[in-house]
């Protein structure tokens, strides 16, 4: 079993009772794959739509063309720093967030309650992804029903022609090269002391395609005597926030949330542990000051770089 105890603070931000973990839910991109490249990718598509709206044509492969190139080429201080600061929500939450954005600058033509819209992209970008007190007219409801789902498969296109499909080529073969440091080895470690290991994502999850072919190719297999248990991930359609992932997960196993591992690089998964009560690791690398400064607000127990640090195997021991 895992015994995990604070013993070495070189990597504690918050300290934690000693408890024993029995299953761990992971983030994936940034956290244990690298295939994707999609902060400069999901920052130019969600400029795009702020400054020149939806124009019929905006899924068009010519227009797929122009983003892929303008991808990663000058800075965007809005969109970038909510891609930092939405990562690990739905990527159809952060879609909508683009469309409310281009609807409060008017390049998007909606007649809509303003203050609803604009109060909605605020909490998006605290991290909220469903809003029960605040109701949307039929009409935005449709809209976004519509274009939400479309701008995120225009958005896989990009991201699909800017770096996933070479990056899993070359994965095919060097699937180390994609992987953070470490990740094979914890995962085991993990696995091979009665940790549950599931992946949880905001990517879409079909077998066979996408994330699962993206982890499947990088050695994750999945099963009863695998290093997976499985995946959980949304839908083209339906935006299904990390939190309630986790919290069908418990419930449907049973489980009680101190004994749970939360790991992630994404503010969501991690704010998400921190109120369940589970024990959060994030995976940040040192440069990333501001990740760390919002990680270390959240509430995250632990940060390491990558997952060949001794410490984290000190705070997490096999016994």
């Amino acid at each position: 079993m895992i015994v995990a105890e604070s013993k070495n603070k070189e990597i504690v931000k918050k300290e934690f009772e000693k408890r024993i973990i029995t299953h761990a839910f992971h983030d994936i991109d940034g956290t244990h794959s690298l295939i994707r490249e999609w902060p400069p990718v999901m920052s130019i598509v969600l400029y795009d739509v702020i400054e020149n709206g939806l124009p019929e044509d905006y899924d068009s492969d010519e227009n797929v063309r122009r983003l892929i190139d303008a991808a990663g080429t000058r800075p965007l201080p809005e969109t970038d720093r909510f891609c930092i600061e939405s990562a690990g929500l739905s990527a159809l939450t952060q879609m909508e967030w683009s469309i409310r954005r281009a609807i409060e600058e008017g390049t998007v033509k909606f007649d809509c309650d303003k203050s609803v819209n604009s109060e909605k992209i605020k909490r998006i970008w605290k991290g909220e992804e469903i809003f029960e007190d605040l109701a949307d007219e039929p009409e935005i409801e449709a809209f976004l029903s519509e274009h939400s789902p479309r701008l995120f498969k225009c958005y896989e296109k990009v991201l699909n022609g800017y770096c996933r499909d070479k990056n899993l080529e070359i994965a095919k073969t060097d699937p180390e090269r994609f992987r953070v440091p470490g990740s094979f080895k914890w995962m085991q470690f993990l696995k091979d002391n009665g940790v549950k290991n599931y992946f949880v994502t905001g990517a879409v999850v079909e077998k066979g395609m996408g994330m699962y072919e993206e982890v499947e190719t990088l050695g994750y297999r999945f099963g009863p005597d695998e290093m997976m248990e499985d995946i959980y991930g949304s839908t083209w359609t339906e935006k299904i926030p990390k939190n309630v992932v986790m919290e069908n997960l418990i419930r449907d196993l049973g489980l009680k949330p101190e004994n749970i591992l939360v790991v992630g690089d994404g503010r969501s998964e991690i704010f998400a542990g921190v109120e369940l009560g589970a024990l959060c690791v994030s995976r940040l690398d040192d440069n990333a000051d501001a990740q760390r400064k919002i990680h270390e607000t959240l509430g995250t127990n632990m940060i390491v770089k990558d997952w060949t640090d001794p410490a984290l195997y000190e705070n997490l021991r096999a016994e």
